[in-house]
């Protein structure tokens, strides 16, 4: 019985395939537009995706056009491959701006670009894009059901740039490049200015700004040493009670001593 098994399911695979190849070949778009909404119901995402595939420049100019192109781009979503459901998606609001669908795509095309977003370690540019659409979106549809979300996914991308911003000025410090530390700390508060590292990026800056001038040509160590006592000024203003202000306050005092000595 079970060799009998073994035999028969393969023998019923292949003539489903069969099947399904001889209607891909097939001419009677009707039918194929049946068939690819009864594979699309049962969540066939790839037969489905291939007859709607098939049918959009059979469909384009008709009032079937809309419906075959919308499913055909879900179908690409459901099958996970995220780079091509947003170009359609997006694609899709251009064709039928006027469509019932139109606010559904353009939030899955910011959509598509958050679940591509990786790591924080990595390239961040699928990040970026996704913050531009998600806020792009906002801007188009204000009061859409959908703005919180938006909001939502923001701060969740706005995070993992915040993470590797941090990592990249925690990096320029460690490798003793200073006058690169005090640019990138610099960024980071400008771009980031209620972020919970802040207090530590105003120790970095401040005793980066100590340590360039310290390693600087005399020319040069006056204004650098007066970035330190600056910057110090502004942090004791915005966190006097932060665990780094004795620290902060011993490079004001070297700073100080120092710049004293130059004149």
């Amino acid at each position: 019985m079970k060799h009998f098994l073994y035999i028969f399911i393969p023998v019923i695979l292949l003539s489903s395939c069969d099947r399904f190849n001889k209607l891909l070949k097939s001419t009677d778009y009707e039918l194929k537009l049946t068939k690819a909404k009864e594979y699309y119901e049962k969540e066939n995402w790839t037969k489905a995706s291939q007859l709607y595939e098939e049918l959009i420049p059979v469909v384009k100019g008709t009032d079937k056009s809309e419906d075959v192109y919308f499913h055909y781009t879900w179908c690409e979503y459901y099958m996970n491959d995220y780079l091509l459901a947003q170009y359609h998606f997006k694609n899709f609001t251009r064709q039928f701006p006027d469509s019932k669908h139109s606010e559904e795509c353009y939030f899955m095309n910011a959509m598509c670009f958050y679940y591509t977003s990786p790591a924080y370690q990595l390239d961040q540019t699928s990040t970026v894009n996704a913050i531009k659409e998600f806020q792009s979106f906002v801007d188009a549809y204000p009061g859409s059901t959908r703005i919180d979300s938006c909001n939502m996914m923001i701060d969740k991308l706005r995070t993992k740039l915040e993470k590797k911003d941090y990592d990249i000025v925690k990096q320029y410090y460690k490798l003793e490049d200073y006058k690169a530390s005090i640019v990138a700390t610099k960024t980071f508060l400008k771009d980031y200015f209620s972020s919970l590292y802040n207090e530590e990026m105003y120790y970095v800056m401040i005793n980066s700004y100590y340590l360039l001038a310290s390693n600087s040509i005399q020319s040069k160590k006056g204004e650098r040493l007066q970035g330190a006592m600056e910057n110090y000024v502004k942090f004791v203003d915005l966190y006097p009670k932060s665990a780094y202000i004795s620290r902060a306050e011993n490079i004001y005092n070297a700073s100080k001593k120092l710049k004293e000595n130059l004149n």
